[in-house]
């Protein structure tokens, strides 16, 4: 059976109609990729590297401690920052003598590759809210600055939970 050319063609648009729903669905809904820019994250995450960032998970769950995060940066909404969470909401954090302490417990962070310079005093995160670093402590606007602060629910984008460029830092995140 022949088909005719507009068959086809309205064929051709309906899939390409469909393939771009679908497209906009899942970069908006589900899983969108980011690129890591600058050197905050260290060595966990490098410049340019580009990650997978499940935005489903947390419509759901909670971010946990431990975790490496995308939100929108508070002082200006349109910025993305990708730090690690530290403290969840009730937990005390402090640091003191370049240690970090979460719940009066010392914190082993075997990620990081410097001490941690400065001190913070010691705070409770407040309900709907997270603490966040970055894992170059000392090249990082966190949550340890006022112009972050404690970063509301609202703002998280999603949990990343892989790098897949450039292919030889391919990997799963915690």
């Amino acid at each position: 059976m022949k088909t005719s050319l507009g068959e086809e063609i309205k064929d051709w648009v309906v899939s390409i109609l469909i393939a771009v729903i679908l497209a906009f669905f899942i970069r908006y809904f589900i899983v969108e990729l980011y690129m890591v820019e600058g050197p905050s994250m260290r060595p966990t995450l490098a410049n340019g590297e580009r990650l997978v960032v499940n935005k489903f998970l947390y419509r759901f769950k909670t971010p946990e401690r431990g975790e490496i995060i995308v939100f929108r940066y508070p002082r200006d909404p349109s910025r993305d920052f990708i730090k690690r969470v530290v403290a969840i909401p009730g937990d005390t954090i402090e640091i003191k003598e370049g240690r970090v302490f979460v719940n009066g417990q010392l914190q082993n962070e075997a990620y990081i590759l410097e001490k941690t310079k400065g001190s913070y005093p010691l705070a409770t995160v407040p309900a709907g809210h997270i603490f966040v670093m970055g894992d170059n402590r000392n090249n990082s606007e966190d949550s340890r600055f006022r112009d972050v602060g404690f970063v509301a629910w609202d703002l998280i984008k999603g949990k990343a939970v892989f790098v897949f460029w450039p292919l030889d830092h391919l990997k799963s995140l915690p």
